[in-house]
């Protein structure tokens, strides 16, 4: 049966009549609700008056339940003990729950993952869920904690805060550039290319660089993961976000050849709105620290 939340008591009445009861006073209730004598004693006047029936029979300085009062302390102690064992469950789950992040199978392999032992040594308490999938999944209907997107970051009913920079950059290793540190736009025209497939801005950036994606010699495969494996072993020039090719390009496996240099888009920290749980908080602001 539905519930007639327009019939009920106010809580405030509810809690504080409770609390008279279970404690056995005005006075303790007072103290346990960190209110008040007067503002306990007017919450169960006004319960009173909104029931039209006499709850605590006042004698002096002491006081007892009536017998309409005994039996909705009754109900309110099933009730409201239901209540905290149930808000106790979920905080205890919640504490414990990993913090779930979706993104991409390339982020978290290029960038997240070599950064993740540091998270790990400064809160070795808080378990991580990575959820790796090229769609844009709903944060609250598929149970996410917070996502890392690419794009401008103006995306409707989530918050989003800058993590790092996704300029676009061609790049290849030493073997396939045979001494050479640059190359211009007719040699690259030429080359053969490892690219991803499927994604809208790769096409864009090679075609802003004076270059035609259609009759590049390229062989595409399913995601950037695989083409940055496959440019590391020198079957061409890739492209792909200069932060996710940051430890390829110090460590001298592959060899930046251009830079798009642009600020937009890039990699963001996406929140459902309100507030977030302790173990959130804790990756966000690491995650803030390690860009």
């Amino acid at each position: 049966m539905a519930t007639d939340w327009r019939s009920l008591p106010p809580l405030a009445s509810l809690r504080a009549f409770a609390a008279v009861a279970e404690l056995g006073g005005f006075s303790q209730a007072a103290r346990a609700l960190n209110v008040t004598h007067a503002a306990v004693a007017q919450q169960v006047r006004a319960l009173e008056g909104l029931l039209d029936t006499p709850l605590v029979a006042r004698d002096g300085r002491g006081m007892a339940l009536t017998a309409e009062g005994q039996q909705l302390a009754q109900a309110l102690a099933d009730g409201f003990g239901t209540i905290s064992t149930g808000v106790a469950a979920l905080k205890a789950g919640g504490s414990d729950r990993p913090v779930r992040i979706t993104l991409t199978a390339s982020f978290a392999t290029q960038w997240l993952m070599p950064r993740l032992k540091d998270f790990w040594d400064h809160h070795p308490d808080i378990a991580l869920s990575l959820h790796p999938d090229a769609r844009v999944l709903d944060l609250r209907r598929d149970g996410m904690d917070l996502g890392i997107r690419y794009g401008t970051g103006d995306w409707p009913g989530v918050s989003s805060r800058f993590l790092a920079p996704a300029r676009m950059a061609v790049a290849a290793a030493p073997d396939v550039l045979e001494g050479r540190s640059a190359l211009s736009i007719p040699e690259m025209q030429d080359m053969e290319w490892i690219l991803a497939r499927d994604w809208p801005e790769q096409e864009n950036y090679i075609k802003s660089l004076g270059l035609n994606p259609e009759t590049l010699s390229r062989t595409d495969f399913v995601n950037e993961e695989l083409s940055l494996a496959a440019a590391r072993q020198g079957l061409g020039l890739v492209v792909e976000s200069l932060a996710l090719m940051e430890d390829d390009l110090e460590e001298g496996r592959l060899i930046l050849l251009h830079d798009s240099k642009d600020q937009l888009p890039a990699y963001f920290i996406v929140t459902a709105p309100g507030p977030q749980r302790a173990a959130t908080r804790a990756f966000v602001k690491w995650l803030e620290s390690a860009a």
